[in-house]
């Protein structure tokens, strides 16, 4: 598990930014314990920041509380998943479509930058690389929108995701079939088609959903 110590200054929050990015990033697995004590030493800090934190994050529905020494990253189940993905294709799609009518030729470059970067990552399997490009990706995209609400309603979603994400390329496929649609987007983008930018997120949440629920559908209620 990656995870810095805390600067001083609000521990609470800092610790629920720490721990929630650890999520979003996927640097922990669906049902993984998160022991507070353990989570503490790491941060540098006390338990009562971390407790909050995580309790912050049981409200938001990232984890659940099993007992006061420890929470758990929620299980992958494939009706978690299908919400997640429903709820990612509204919000993303209508991100991508705002970015059409923000974005630059430099926008569209580190775009490219970071797709080829993840493309040449798969290609070598390197699961983990992958997730890190694509993550990176997608939120370049997202920040474009100029909507910062949104942007953390779309982290909210992927506090949820990353460890799905991780679990998939861990143990599951690393073939990603929906690549293309990376560059269908960029092509959305850079006509100023936002109908056409909504779709490409929509199709590429779709179809690398393939892989992930063939996943689910081979593991879940199996231990992993």
């Amino acid at each position: 598990m990656q995870i810095q110590p805390l600067e001083q200054g609000n521990l609470s929050a800092r610790a629920y930014f720490s721990i929630r990015e650890g999520l979003i990033a996927g640097n922990f697995k669906p049902g993984e314990r998160l022991v507070m004590q353990d989570l503490a030493e790491r941060l540098g800090t006390s338990v009562t920041p971390v407790r909050e934190a995580c309790l912050r994050l049981v409200s938001e529905r990232g984890l659940e509380l099993r007992s006061g020494r420890f929470a758990t990253v929620p299980a992958l189940t494939r009706a978690r998943y299908l919400e997640v993905r429903t709820i990612r294709i509204a919000l993303e799609g209508l991100a991508a479509e705002m970015a059409t009518h923000h974005v630059t030729d430099a926008d569209l470059a580190r775009l490219l930058e970071l797709h080829n970067l993840f493309e040449e990552a798969d290609r070598k399997n390197d699961g983990l690389a992958a997730m890190h490009h694509n993550r990176e990706f997608h939120f370049t995209l997202y920040r474009l929108s100029g909507m910062d609400m949104l942007t953390a309603q779309i982290e909210g979603l992927w506090v949820s995701m990353g460890p799905i994400l991780n679990l998939f390329y861990t143990f599951g496929h690393n073939s990603y079939i929906g690549a293309d649609e990376h560059l269908v987007l960029m092509d959305a983008l850079r006509d100023k088609k936002p109908a056409k930018a909504r779709k490409a997120i929509a199709d590429d949440i779709l179809r690398g959903g393939v892989s992930i629920l063939k996943f689910i559908d081979e593991t879940e209620d199996k231990p992993v």
